[in-house]
């Protein structure tokens, strides 16, 4: 199994445990609206592809190393900030939606982090399906739980930090989880509005724009209200 250089980045929606509720409309809707926003994020990750859909976040992989030089850190931050401007629009929409279940309206208290590293990385076929594989993979999951305290921030690791350091700005954190299976590692992290500026309130979406949202949320939570689809439970 041949390895290959490979920039990981996981987009994670922090809040999703506390967004979730008990009633049937709020988790069919708030299962709705995850995944809006998570297609708007994938959407906006120009030149990255997706890997997969986990839960509440995505997963998704860009070829780097001598063969595509053009991926750098400079290149990952500013997909993160595309894709965080999708989350923050979406979201907004879907608030801003006439539904008044708390899938709806507590939409807003939902956030958007990173975790990027790059590695090497092989490709493995099970099931048909093709999967990435590798200690770099498993790696960039484990950052997922970490001891940040801001609430939205792009995490990376010390291999992808060194590289292009000048790309960031001044207030860079640090941290050094011990990692089950791997041990203590060095990782950086820079608050997503620092290199977004502080992020923009979204339009306003017009009364026409709110009924479209709302309607589309009746209808695509409609298969989990009569018992079709089975809502997913916060992991």
């Amino acid at each position: 199994m041949t390895t290959s250089r490979t920039a990981l980045l996981i987009a994670d929606i922090g809040g999703y445990t506390e967004y979730m509720g008990s009633h049937r409309l709020t988790l069919a809707h708030a299962e709705v609206n995850t995944a809006r926003m998570l297609e708007s994020i994938v959407h906006a990750a120009r030149g990255f592809d997706l890997v997969e859909i986990e839960g509440d976040g995505a997963f998704l992989s860009r070829r780097a190393g001598q063969r595509d030089p053009d991926t750098t850190l400079a290149d990952i931050l500013q997909v993160a900030v595309a894709m965080h401007r999708a989350f923050h629009l979406e979201r907004e929409y879907i608030v801003q939606n006439l539904c008044p279940c708390g899938g709806c309206r507590q939409a807003r208290d939902l956030k958007l982090k990173f975790v990027a590293h790059v590695g090497d990385v092989a490709t493995q076929s099970i099931s048909g399906r093709s999967k990435l594989v590798g200690i770099d993979v498993i790696l960039v999951h484990r950052l997922l739980k970490n001891s940040v305290e801001i609430p939205e921030y792009v995490l990376l690791t010390e291999d992808l930090y060194r590289a292009d350091t000048p790309s960031l700005p001044d207030a860079v954190g640090e941290i050094t989880p011990n990692l089950e299976g791997i041990g203590s590692v060095r990782a950086y992290f820079v608050d997503v509005a620092d290199l977004d500026g502080v992020v923009s309130e979204a339009p306003k979406p017009s009364l026409r724009t709110r009924l479209g949202s709302t309607f589309s949320a009746v209808g695509r939570g409609l298969p989990y209200m009569v018992g079709t689809k089975k809502p997913r439970r916060a992991r």
